[in-house]
């Protein structure tokens, strides 16, 4: 899984959020606000990783759960995927 580079993280006032650019603009409407975990794996997500490999990288970073880091990183994605920010292929596990 990969981020689709039609997308960029920024921090407004504080806060980080997803906005689209190019041709991006005119298909997605709105933006998504992340945390600090959410950057983590939004920098993460910069280079094709597995799922194991998103989890681990919180695992080490962050004091979690592992259930707890799958159940949100999941929750994470799906709002990526659906959103059309981020792709996904046959080989990634969950």
């Amino acid at each position: 899984m990969k981020i689709d580079r039609e997308f960029v993280l920024r921090e407004i006032a504080g806060d980080y959020v997803i906005i689209p650019t190019g041709k991006t603009v005119l298909e997605f409407n709105g933006l998504i606000t992340v945390n600090e975990v959410g950057v983590s794996l939004w920098n993460m997500l910069q280079n094709e990783i597995t799922f194991d490999e998103l989890v681990q990288g919180i695992l080490d970073e962050y004091d979690v759960e592992e259930s707890v880091a799958r159940e949100d990183i999941q929750e994470f994605l799906d709002k990526l995927v659906d959103g059309g920010i981020l792709t996904k292929d046959g080989n990634d596990a969950k």
